[in-house]
């Protein structure tokens, strides 16, 4: 039985108690893997997780189609790693999501 990803209350607890900021440089061995899917700033972390827990393909391919979900370019890779970066990390296996820090406005 598939369950809605709206009302899985427990799991999105669970994912958000296990997402945490991490340096690009710890999950380097993941992207050399294709495993590293980077989330818009524009799309909550924890909710994109919890559709792909769920399988949730329209979701899923509407946010690809759109370029809001995505494999970790080469570019991104680059770039993270010579900005010694620090991203928002959250793993649903196989995949490690990440997400930049929001800018914070002063």
């Amino acid at each position: 039985m598939k369950t809605n990803p709206d009302k899985d209350t427990e799991l999105h607890d669970k994912i958000n108690r296990e997402t945490a900021r991490v340096k690009w440089s710890e999950l380097e061995r993941h992207f050399a893997s294709g495993a590293v899917i980077w989330v818009s700033e524009e799309l909550d972390l924890i909710d994109v997780a919890l559709r792909i827990a769920h399988d949730d393909k329209d979701s899923i391919g509407t946010w690809m189609a759109a370029g809001s979900v995505a494999k970790v370019s080469d570019t991104q890779a680059q770039a993270w790693t010579a900005a010694d970066a620090t991203l928002w990390a959250s793993v649903v296996s196989p995949f490690v999501l990440v997400q930049p820090q929001r800018r914070q406005l002063h």
